[in-house]
């Protein structure tokens, strides 16, 4: 049994104090390292001008037992992918006994694989593109003709877009398999959707307002997430009221249906041609750069970064321990 509550009751914190000492782990070392580390950063520098006594925490350097050592009365969370996103600190944490910001084990767990995630999404009644597992060279004659072209060669479990390809015939499919190889044992493909990507934020079972994701290279990968400064984002995104309140609703309900709490990112892809939405992924850890998403949605929705941080640092109060 958990010695955290996991509960999903909100606590409000009136004054900094109500925080005591707070860990913030950032960098790690997984793939991501890099863009945890800006995240981690911007995170900290927020917390502290609020007031908070909030602590640059790198797990890469120091035993994950020293945050109990330190007498860390809480843990914000800014690592991406293995071993910070994926259930794997959050287990830890648990073990220690110190709350933390976000989803516990299980939708960590969950969400960082996005094949099983995909199952979860479409088994509660949300719309996924058609995809195929990739065990190796066997499975490329299968998927080709029950994916098609062109698709989405992707690795299960990494972020950022790291390790992605977009295959448009099948001489591409032998090495955007080894490039998803490289970085994660588990590779599938992915129907290609022709149309707009579109994000929505989660914060304290709130969905923020929609963004509409327009890269200027061929898909929404790495350098354009981070480091691009054409890529361009819609919010608000140009849907109608309708339109806008649907995306929301099917955001919460991936989330809720995954297991996911206190805050996130829940990705589609709209065809052009039927206007269809479809669910991509759940980020249970976003980005918090000054290109990410979730700080965008929240501005749109008159929340600064500062009061951002802040609210997320709130839902480590549903952890408390019993």
């Amino acid at each position: 049994m958990s010695l955290l509550t996991g509960g999903h009751g909100l606590r409000r914190a009136h004054r900094a104090d109500d925080f005591g000492k707070v860990a913030v782990l950032l960098g790690g070392d997984s793939s991501e390292r890099e863009i945890s580390l800006l995240t981690g950063n911007a995170v900290l520098a927020a917390l502290r001008r609020r007031g908070v006594d909030a602590r640059g925490f790198d797990p890469r350097d120091l035993p994950i037992q020293e945050i109990a050592a330190q007498r860390f009365e809480r843990a914000w969370i800014a690592l991406h992918g293995p071993g910070g996103e994926d259930g794997v600190m959050q287990g830890a944490l648990e073990w220690l006994g110190v709350p933390y910001t976000g989803s516990g084990v299980l939708a960590s767990s969950l969400t960082m694989d996005k094949i099983k995630t995909k199952l979860v999404v479409a088994g509660a009644g949300g719309a996924v593109p058609h995809y195929a597992v990739l065990a190796g060279e066997g499975d490329f004659a299968a998927a080709l003709a029950a994916v098609g072209l062109p698709m989405m060669v992707k690795p299960a479990s990494q972020g950022s877009s790291l390790g992605i390809s977009k295959v448009k015939t099948a001489a591409e499919l032998p090495p955007a398999y080894a490039a998803a190889r490289s970085v994660e044992p588990i590779v599938f493909a992915e129907r290609f959707v022709a149309g707009p990507e579109y994000t929505i934020g989660v914060l304290q079972d709130h969905a923020l307002p929609s963004i509409r994701i327009e890269p200027a290279t061929e898909f929404y990968d790495y350098q354009a997430k981070y480091f691009r400064d054409d890529t361009l984002y819609r919010c608000p995104s140009g849907l109608d009221a309708g339109e806008e309140a649907a995306l929301r609703a099917s955001a919460l309900a991936a989330f809720r249906a995954s297991d996911c709490y206190g805050w996130g990112r829940v990705d589609f892809m709209r065809d052009e041609r039927t206007g269809r939405f479809y669910f991509i992924e759940i980020n249970t850890v976003p980005g918090m750069t000054d290109h990410s998403l979730v700080p965008m949605a929240a501005r749109a929705a008159g929340i600064d970064f500062e009061e951002l941080v802040w609210r997320v640092l709130e839902t480590s109060f549903a952890r408390q321990r019993k």
